[in-house]
């Protein structure tokens, strides 16, 4: 199970062979504590962005309250073009040069997300990233950055070693979808336990799913992706455009036709 020191900002070849049996890793005290009350202020302060937080602003994602039922706002997706801070913690080589590691050859952001899951979220099925879009790059790798402390009660992400090796489980027809849990063996997950500042990396076909947050706190996530440079370059400019329109679509076929983009 790759979960180790991060004692340079490379990987150790012990580090890297693990990754690739794994397809995850995870590397304990990757920011500074000072570096992390900075981003939970950043956080902070984009929650009450309420310019922003709409039902119909597609750069918001939405949970249901796993006992009400209320539907409670839970992440940006993207959210580097509203903070310039995290755009820098996106550059940052803490993290890009465990990826040039891993890929050998550098990393370009493809994606980014914040995301909050407050009190109650429910939390996400059994899936893997990897979306089989025309440009969805086969080398996408997600970065987890905690802000909060991550465990069991609170929903922390768990991923299920060594599938990443099998590539696409479920069709590639360009749509979500979750894995039936018959296909994974569930005693072989390992929950992402995190303390803020500590980094978690996953294959984008590395299955993964996460459990309601049953706590009164909130479980707070940046979560950058990206792919190797050879597979498409930089895109990710291109692969909003497009996600852009396919959230678009697939509103529209629940009858919301009043969606934007801010």
């Amino acid at each position: 199970m790759s979960i180790a020191e991060n004692r340079s900002h490379g990987l150790t070849a012990e580090q890297a062979r693990q990754y690739a049996a794994d397809g995850f890793m995870i590397l304990r005290g990757v920011f500074t504590p000072a570096e992390m009350a900075e981003l939970d202020r950043e956080a902070g302060a984009l929650w009450w962005r309420k310019d922003l937080i709409d039902k119909d602003n597609i750069r918001c994602r939405w949970q249901n309250h796993v006992e009400t039922g209320e539907c409670t706002f839970e992440c940006f997706d993207p959210v580097i073009d509203v903070s310039p801070l995290i755009a820098r913690m996106a550059d940052d080589p803490r993290i890009l040069e465990p990826l040039r590691d891993i890929y050998g050859e550098p990393a370009c952001l493809f994606k980014d997300k914040l995301i909050y899951k407050p009190p109650g979220a429910v939390g996400y099925g059994m899936h893997q990233d990897y979306i089989a879009w025309k440009t969805f790059p086969r080398t996408f790798v997600t970065v987890l950055v905690a802000i909060d402390a991550a465990d069991s009660q609170n929903g922390a992400t768990e991923v299920f070693p060594g599938y990443h090796k099998q590539g696409a489980i479920m069709p590639e027809d360009g749509m979500y979808h979750e894995i039936p849990l018959e296909k994974i063996d569930l005693s072989r997950g390992v929950e992402l336990h995190l303390q803020p500042g500590d980094v978690a990396i996953f294959d984008g076909f590395t299955p993964h799913r996460s459990a309601p947050n049953r706590t009164e706190s909130y479980r707070r996530q940046l979560y950058l992706s990206y792919n190797a440079e050879h597979d498409g370059g930089r895109q990710r400019d291109a692969h909003y455009a497009y996600f852009h329109e396919w959230l678009v679509a697939r509103y529209a076929e629940y009858g919301k036709t009043n969606t934007y983009f801010k």
